[in-house]
């Protein structure tokens, strides 16, 4: 069955809107790197009012963000690199697991403790340098707050 123009630019439309950065995050990579690296902001898990404070920290200190922007901002760090709850393996999962994924990806995993054990495998083959002695904290931290 013959695709119809409306349905490919449709499509074609659908697509490009995927692959477009989340507007937060333009924000972020416009008005962050250019003064450091973004590391610091995916190991720091704070809420709403803790990244308020950074935000407005860094535009004390000249950070090039507009007054309609800042919640913008500050939403996506919260949904992107937002509170994790505390436990042992917290400080693991914020060093180890965010040098690949942002913590919403981490907080919506939702697994078993046996899923969360293979995907701890699988990012292990993928080089994750998660140490033997921290693999079941992390696991036993992971099941408990994100499991199903």
């Amino acid at each position: 069955m013959p695709l119809t123009a409306a349905a490919l630019i449709a499509g074609l439309v659908a697509n490009a809107g995927a692959q477009q950065p989340n507007r937060g995050e333009q924000i972020l990579n416009a008005a962050c790197s250019g003064c450091h690296d973004l590391r610091p902001i995916q190991t720091s898990a704070h809420d709403k009012e803790g990244w308020n404070d950074v935000v407005q920290n860094m535009l004390q200190k000249g950070a090039d963000v507009s007054d309609a922007d800042v919640p913008v901002l500050v939403n996506y760090l919260v949904e992107a690199h937002g509170p994790m709850p505390d436990g042992k393996g917290k400080d693991v999962v914020l060093n180890v697991c965010t040098m690949c994924h942002d913590l919403a990806r981490i907080r919506n995993g939702r697994r078993s403790p046996e899923e969360w054990e293979e995907t701890l495998n699988s990012m292990l083959n993928e080089g994750a340098p998660l140490s033997d002695a921290d693999f079941p904290v992390v696991l036993a931290y992971l099941a408990k707050n994100f499991g199903q």
